[in-house]
């Protein structure tokens, strides 16, 4: 298991934005043998795509939304996998409801490869946010708090 609080899934949004856009690398599926490189050169951050830049858009719409547990709308509050819930499907991405379908749904990627728009699990999948970039993102942590922006490392 990943240590607490590294971000662990990365959910792929391009396509026709439909639960079959998101997908979980199995480690029974064997792993495409490489092209061989002529030259080595450093690994760069890989690209945002459109509608990742879109899902923190959108996300950064509702900061300061009250916690509500159970919450999965902004007038009434959001709970973590609520807000995500919500977040997504205002780009056609349908996800399950809770933290634990939603890690279900897409792919662990390495925290050097996460993009804007990709979900960010903690907490032992005790709670989610989107991946905003620059080392943040943006969730509905707990009771008495409201949807903010944290860095990865602090939490």
């Amino acid at each position: 298991m990943a240590p607490v609080g590294a971000p662990l899934v990365e959910l792929e949004v391009e396509g026709a934005g439909n639960e079959a856009d998101v997908k979980r690398n199995s480690a029974a599926k064997p792993a495409a043998a490489p092209a061989p490189a002529k030259k080595k050169e450093p690994a760069a951050a890989p690209a945002a795509s459109s509608r990742g830049k879109r899902v923190a858009a959108i996300a950064q719409r509702y900061l300061g939304i009250p916690y509500r547990w159970g919450g999965e709308a902004p007038g009434t509050g959001f709970d973590c996998s609520g807000f995500v819930q919500y977040v997504f499907s205002r780009v056609g991405v349908s996800l399950p409801r809770v933290v634990s379908a939603q890690y279900r749904t897409g792919r662990a990627v390495a925290r050097s490869a996460l993009r804007p728009g990709d979900i960010v699990f903690f907490n032992g999948l005790g709670h989610d946010g989107i991946y905003i970039g620059g080392g943040r993102f943006i969730h509905s942590p707990s009771s008495g708090d409201v949807v903010k922006i944290s860095t990865i490392t602090g939490y």
